[in-house]
């Protein structure tokens, strides 16, 4: 399967079994698509003659061929049998979602946690259930050392004093266990302050921070209850926050929607800001909503990314360099083909734990008791639905199994699909096309790069 497409004045030609990538003259992008029908050269030079000099069609001709023969375009795919075996492989868990506060200081309009209560009631994780959550991890977690657990909400530092004594508890169970603890936290960052900071800086490995972009925009979606924004108040602790991480290890983290489709503006607000380390996302609703994308959005937001893609390929030149999470891919090594097939691990390898201690496959199927999947003290009792997320991945997935980007976006957010069509095996098109279209940018940012290292 071959995948062809222009972006910011390069021919770009991705072969998506071997991840091969090439740029490539008008000729030979025109010659790709003729060649992988079996074509002649004979009828190749007569259909294209019109257009270029014959001598350049034949030796375009040349070089794909070439590049076929040493399995650089058209190559079959060899990972869906290797998938059907990696189903049965043992269930390991390996990362946790702590619900550390199922209570938020914040009412964000696009929020699907419900103002940080999913569905339920408002509730603190106490410290019993948060180390029984621990102990369940360490359990299931077989010979695997590296463990990783979020604390989120709702607003985690609103019960900062628990988030403090798991992390001391964590700390004492991975000399006992040979285990080492990957902690992180995701905060609107209301409550920040030096002593959290300290805290963070020192143990939690990655901190993720919630601002949505211009002031307008941030206040708009993520105001107080009593309607006040919230942008005046996290936007110097963010800086201080950033710069004291040596602008590592953190992203701020914003939500775009129909009411900002210009996200860009946002995207480079927050790197104006000093941020270097930027995530704003495609927000998920049903269509209902005010603020939902639509299928009629989709022409702007392909601009937006384009527009994106050159203005950080800009920056770069001038020194100004800052990452955007959705263009950020390894060409080269990144995760392994199992893991980029298969995706998150939601409902296996991840669970999402609740104040209480019930276990959901992820953070956005709390409080909906179809994915209810046991509890910490006594482990996963619905055993049939682990099997099912076991058994999701790009070839479980009829939309995927064709999809050029199946390497990259592994089929997509399971609770996305099931929100959308009530089954985690089908996909989210809008969000599909979203992707789709930031994996080419992000390719196309990789060739622009590498043509400047070789001039």
């Amino acid at each position: 399967m071959v995948h062809q497409y222009k972006n910011n004045g390069y021919n770009i030609v991705l072969d998506v079994n071997s991840g091969a990538i090439h740029i490539v003259d008008d000729v030979t992008y025109d010659v790709i698509p003729l060649f992988e029908k079996e074509t002649s050269k004979e009828e190749i030079v007569s259909r294209l003659k019109q257009k270029y000099p014959q001598q350049d069609i034949e030796e375009s001709c040349e070089e794909v061929k070439t590049l076929a023969e040493k399995q650089q375009l058209f190559t079959s795919d060899e990972y869906e049998n290797y998938m059907e075996q990696f189903k049965d492989r043992p269930t390991v868990v390996k990362a946790l979602c702590l619900h550390i506060a199922h209570d938020c200081n914040l009412a964000c309009r696009y929020c699907f946690a419900e103002e940080g209560e999913y569905h339920g009631r408002r509730a603190m994780m106490s410290l019993e259930v948060g180390k029984a959550a621990l102990d369940f991890l360490i359990a299931e977690s077989g010979n695997r050392r590296n463990l990783e657990v979020d604390f989120f909400g709702g607003e985690p530092l609103m019960n900062f004093e628990v988030v403090k004594e798991l992390v001391a508890y964590g700390r004492e169970q991975e000399k006992l266990h040979n285990k080492n603890f990957r902690f992180t936290l995701t905060t609107n960052g209301v409550l920040l302050n030096d002593e959290i900071m300290e805290f963070a800086n020192r143990e939690m490995a990655n901190v993720v921070l919630s601002i949505d972009g211009r002031k307008e925009v941030n206040d708009r979606m993520r105001p107080f209850r009593k309607g006040a924004g919230s942008y005046d108040l996290i936007v110097p602790k963010f800086q201080k926050f950033a710069e004291s991480r040596n602008q590592e290890k953190y992203y701020v983290r914003g939500t775009f929607t129909h009411n900002n489709l210009d996200f860009s503006q946002d995207v480079l607000h927050l790197a104006d800001l000093g941020f270097q380390q930027i995530s704003v996302e495609p927000v998920v609703a049903p269509p209902t909503e005010e603020y939902a994308l639509r299928r009629e959005d989709l022409p702007q937001l392909f601009e937006e990314y384009d527009r994106l893609a050159a203005e950080m390929v800009r920056r770069h030149k001038e020194g100004r360099d800052f990452n955007f999470f959705h263009f950020m891919i390894d060409l080269e090594g990144g995760p392994c083909v199992a893991k980029r097939l298969s995706g998150c691990g939601s409902g296996t390898e991840y669970l999402a734990v609740t104040p209480w201690g019930d276990l959901y496959p992820c953070h956005q199927f709390v409080g909906n008791e179809e994915f209810l999947m046991g509890n910490v003290l006594e482990g996963v009792k619905n055993k049939e639905l682990q099997k099912e997320f076991k058994h999701c991945n790009v070839y479980a997935k009829e939309n995927c199994r064709k999809c050029f980007a199946k390497f990259y976006c592994s089929g997509g957010c399971a609770a996305n699909s099931h929100h959308f069509h009530g089954s985690i095996t089908d996909t989210y098109e809008i969000g599909c096309e979203l992707q789709k279209k930031r994996i080419e940018c992000a390719i196309m940012i990789k060739a622009a790069l590498a043509g400047e290292t070789e001039g």
